[in-house]
């Protein structure tokens, strides 16, 4: 793998759980962000090359790829800056707030012949990777319904994950998480009808209040997928579930009964925040870059996230919200362009 000199944007938890593993890869990275952490991030780093860059220009003048780890709302901008600089770009989840916008970042990079990488890394944690190869082998027989939980303490560290207008709220932020692992298992969806519980709004004072939602997800296969999202109260402790329900067999997994498995902070941590991180001795976020990375050479192969994956799940995402506020399920287009409401 050729040299690797890396922009990084934004300073905060993600960007803090990815420069580990750039700086493992043994990249040069440049940082920027608008609100001067980026020269107290690389400060902390001080020993490795680690920099901050005075400019958004700057750093995309003089680097291989993009690493975009920054509030939802700044995807679209910073990732189209990235690609019309011809910059390979790797964007933290959600890839956008919206499918159209997450369509024109895809084609932008497309058209521009550069690698975009949505970095749904819950992909690469242990347990998800291998129940998705044990579904591909076939050892579960024909799928038949999936159920999957994430839930934590309700974000307090920044007021833009409480605002549904900036992080899409609980479905989009957290739950999209397991809508593209439920797309990734189970094919394409035709249908979604979700619900939220709780009020969603900044964040700002000491309270956080309790926010849940669920949505059904109907394949194309015939297969339903079940998932339940919840910011909780500050004591809550985070934990992620899986149960995947075929004709030959059963799959579980409870991220509470994984010996070693935390939630993890570089720097210092606010309250509340925190990244989980893997029992494992491999980083998944390590894991991730590593193959995002290998891509951009010649017979580096093909990542396991495609920007298809990024639209998908904002698309699905979506969905989610809208069926949430009306009331009504959505159908998804077999084209997977459109979606409509559907009377109850």
């Amino acid at each position: 793998m050729r040299p690797l000199h890396i922009g990084l944007i934004g300073a905060g938890g993600i960007a803090r759980a990815h420069l580990p593993g750039w700086l493992e890869l043994g990249a040069r990275v440049s940082v920027y962000t608008v609100d001067g952490s980026a020269q107290k991030l690389a400060a902390e780093y001080a020993g490795h090359e680690v920099a901050a860059s005075a400019s958004l220009d700057a750093l995309l003048a003089d680097c291989t790829a993009v690493d975009i780890c920054t509030p939802t709302p700044t995807h679209k901008e910073l990732a189209l800056a990235a690609v019309a600089a011809g910059r390979h770009a790797i964007c933290e989840k959600p890839l956008a707030l919206t499918t159209s916008d997450a369509e024109e970042i895809a084609a932008a990079a497309e058209a521009a012949g550069v690698r975009l990488h949505p970095a749904h890394v819950v992909r690469y944690f242990p347990a998800y990777a291998a129940m998705q190869q044990a579904v591909e082998r076939g050892e579960l027989g024909d799928l038949a319904v999936l159920r999957f939980t994430r839930g934590g303490a309700r974000p307090q560290w920044a007021p833009w994950f409480g605002d549904p207008g900036k992080s899409g709220g609980v479905i989009m932020d957290l739950m999209v998480h397991d809508i593209d692992i439920a797309r990734w298992i189970a094919g394409d969806v035709v249908r979604v009808h979700a619900q939220t519980r709780g009020v969603e709004h900044a964040t700002g004072g000491p309270e956080a209040e309790v926010v849940s939602a669920t949505a059904v997800l109907t394949h194309a296969s015939g297969t339903i997928s079940h998932i339940t999202g919840l910011w909780g109260l500050p004591d809550q402790q985070f934990r992620t579930t899986f149960r995947i329900a075929g004709g030959d067999g059963l799959l579980r997994h409870d991220s509470t009964s994984v010996p070693g498995y935390r939630i993890t902070a570089q720097g210092v941590r606010a309250a509340n925040e925190g990244i989980p991180s893997s029992p494992m001795s491999k980083s998944p976020y390590l894991a991730e870059l590593r193959e995002f990375a290998a891509s951009w050479e010649e017979g580096g192969g093909e990542p396991r996230v495609s920007a298809r994956d990024g639209i998908e799940a904002v698309r699905i995402a979506e969905a989610a919200v809208e069926s949430s506020r009306t009331g009504r399920a959505i159908e998804i287009g077999t084209d997977a362009t459109i979606t409509k409401e559907v009377t109850r």
